[in-house]
């Protein structure tokens, strides 16, 4: 009989060591995760709150020529978050600006400090204003989202000024571009969102994103073309191809450096059509 010695290729005790070595590794691997992010890793995350409107556009879709609007009649406008603080209302109303965007929310954890100075400071200078919120869709529902946004200044009144809510969703500052959320899942929350912000208020809100997101994270979804503007947000001479559904886009974000603030936008219209939008 042949006795099986430690450490002989057919000896049980031969596999020990690469137990221990994959037992390692795989505890190493689980650790590693659990560990808090490096100091480097850390700075590369922005602060929740900080997210505004085309955050990401730059960083994916880049940018690259001049707009052109060619024969259509547009109507200049900007969106405006705290990144701006305190805006030079009359100094963009004198640039020919008509129309404006500030952010009133994100997520249920953040309320824009400079928003009673933006959204008000529009108005008083005779301009169209109306209100945005981030989404996060992985930090809560989009109805409770949606109706954080009504109680705190995303509201919509029948006054002829104020333009209905916009709803800000595309690429995640803070981590997965489509959040952690399936196409379905992602298209799911829209319309929780959508459709209690339309119980709320009576409005269908504006849809801001950019087709290259829509595309990756709703599946190219073509359902809210039918009731939700479109506000299109690429760096660009035009606005290039648009999510499935819409024929044309109600806004245009077209650049990050503008004059006074940083994002400008053109309404695919005249002041009329602003104000057809504003009274529903």
């Amino acid at each position: 009989m042949t006795v099986l010695r430690p450490g002989s290729p057919r000896s049980p005790h031969s596999f020990r060591p690469r137990r221990t070595a994959v037992l390692v590794t795989a505890l190493l691997a689980a650790l590693s995760c659990a560990l808090p992010l490096t100091p480097a890793d850390a700075a590369s995350v922005p602060a929740r709150g900080s997210a505004y409107l085309g955050m990401g556009v730059l960083a994916h879709d880049g940018s690259a020529g001049t707009p052109t609007t060619g024969d259509a009649v547009q109507t200049e406008g900007v969106d405006v978050s705290a990144h701006q603080g305190n805006v030079a209302w009359s100094t963009l109303w004198g640039s020919g600006v008509r129309w404006a965007y500030t952010k009133g929310t994100e997520g249920t954890y953040y309320t824009n400090p400079y928003f009673a100075q933006q959204y008000n400071g529009a108005y008083n200078v005779g301009m169209i204003r109306g209100a945005y919120h981030f989404a996060t869709p992985d930090t809560t529902s989009g109805a409770t989202q949606a109706n954080y946004f009504a109680d705190h200044g995303g509201g919509w009144s029948r006054d002829g000024k104020t333009l209905p809510g916009a709803l800000d969703i595309e690429w995640n500052p803070y981590g997965a571009a489509c959040y952690g959320k399936s196409a379905s899942q992602m298209v799911s929350w829209i319309a929780d969102f959508v459709d209690t912000y339309r119980a709320r208020t009576g409005r269908y809100p504006v849809i801001y994103t950019a087709t290259s997101w829509w595309t990756q994270c709703t599946g190219n979804y073509g359902g809210f073309a039918a009731n939700d503007p479109l506000w299109i947000a690429r760096y660009a001479s035009d606005p290039g191809t648009l999510p499935a559904g819409w024929p044309y886009q109600t806004m245009w974000q077209y650049t990050s450096s503008g004059p006074t603030v940083g994002d400008h936008d053109k309404f695919n219209g005249a002041l009329d059509r602003v104000q057809a939008l504003a009274n529903g």
